[in-house]
């Protein structure tokens, strides 16, 4: 099996605990969805929010979903001017036996506008 990265990301309404957590729900459980990841595959996931969220870890949700054994790290995206606000990022590593053309990146909500070269 190869390692493949896997990348995601949300935009949530608010600076909220409950935002960001059912934020971050979506967002894993949708990406572990589309590409068929047993959690078992899961290598490790790196979390970004953008630096107007800070209510809660994005990873916390990825914990309440089962992740207690899959190494977890939430960081703050770079603030770059006109950026898109409240959006969490994910980048996970997984083995699959999957090609790299056949991973299917995650953007949802308003996120979905930072890749519209992505199929949905």
């Amino acid at each position: 099996m190869a390692v493949r990265a896997v990348r995601g990301a949300i935009q949530v309404d608010a600076d909220e605990r409950d935002q960001i957590l059912a934020g971050a729900t979506e967002l894993v459980s949708e990406v572990l969805r589309r590409n068929e990841i047993d959690p078992a595959d899961l290598i490790s996931i790196v979390f970004t929010a953008t630096p107007d969220l800070t209510a809660e870890f994005p990873a916390y949700a990825a914990r309440m979903l089962g992740l207690v054994d899959v190494p977890l790290l939430c960081t703050t995206e770079i603030a770059v001017p006109g950026a898109l606000p409240r959006v969490l990022r994910l980048l996970a590593h997984v083995e699959s036996a999957k090609e790299r053309s056949e991973i299917r990146h995650v953007y949802l909500r308003g996120a979905a506008a930072l890749r519209t070269d992505l199929p949905q």
